[in-house]
């Protein structure tokens, strides 16, 4: 994947991980969209970084992608990176009595269908851009699931499959896929989280992340240090171990 040069779109983009990738591609010059629900997010971004554009964009609604995508494509003709980083996570969705049937379609509809819906939207236009990647953003819990997040877990899970099954098909209409798969980040994506201290600093791991970015090839799998012990549990024979240490440390 390029890191300069192209037309970026990433969902999600007022806050986090989004709103720092969205930033950094944006000093490597590179012309960069995000879309997001909340227009107050949007625009703090945009206010502070002149240059990066801002649309409205509810990925749980089919009318709002697909009226999204004509306005997306008629004002960035040259659109050839999607990131589809927009989600959201709940706490104790499981437990030994019931679950929470609203979380959990939330979660699939936000992390899974809302990513598929807007791929295929734009995926017509992408196979005729130069350059043209998809990047999904899952999360070391895709791997080894943290069962207080089961729905959350479960999302990210089939977001990884489903991005094995996407590279394969579209490496050959030159397509790139690419999965980025962060660990335990200090974002606002859950309540308090911005403030765990064993959760990893967003600037560390926006650092590192760029410095994968960077790396000619770029790798089909964009993880740092800190989720390789859940990326590898199972190959190394520790998944299990590896379930019950995770589990073990958000008791």
């Amino acid at each position: 994947m390029k890191t300069s040069g192209n037309t970026i779109l990433i969902t999600g983009g007022g806050s986090g991980i989004g709103r720092r990738l969205a930033e950094e591609f944006h000093k490597l010059g590179n012309e960069v969209i995000i879309s997001g629900r909340r227009q107050s997010a949007l625009g703090e971004v945009t206010a502070v970084n002149p240059g990066i554009h801002a649309y409205p964009l509810d990925v749980d609604d089919p009318a709002s992608i697909e009226a999204f995508t004509k306005t997306l494509l008629t004002s960035h003709p040259k659109l050839n990176v999607l990131f589809n980083n927009a989600g959201i996570m709940f706490r104790g969705e499981l437990t030994p009595d019931t679950f929470d049937l609203e979380a959990a379609e939330a979660t699939i509809t936000t992390n899974l269908l809302g990513p598929m819906r807007l791929t295929a939207a734009l995926l017509p236009h992408l196979r005729n851009q130069q350059d043209a990647a998809i990047v999904n953003v899952t999360s070391g819990l895709a791997i080894v699931p943290l069962a207080d997040s089961a729905f959350y877990c479960a999302s990210k899970a089939a977001m990884h499959s489903w991005t094995v099954s996407l590279r394969h098909v579209l490496n050959k209409h030159g397509i790139e896929v690419i999965e980025m798969m962060p660990p335990a980040v200090r974002t606002d994506l859950t309540p308090g989280q911005a403030d765990f201290e064993s959760y990893m600093p967003l600037e560390d791991f926006i650092n590192q992340t760029m410095s994968l970015f960077q790396q000619q090839p770029t790798p089909p799998e964009v993880y740092v240090e800190g989720v390789k012990f859940l990326r590898n549990a199972e190959r190394e024979d520790r998944f299990d171990e590896t379930v019950a240490q995770l589990n073990a440390m958000t008791r």
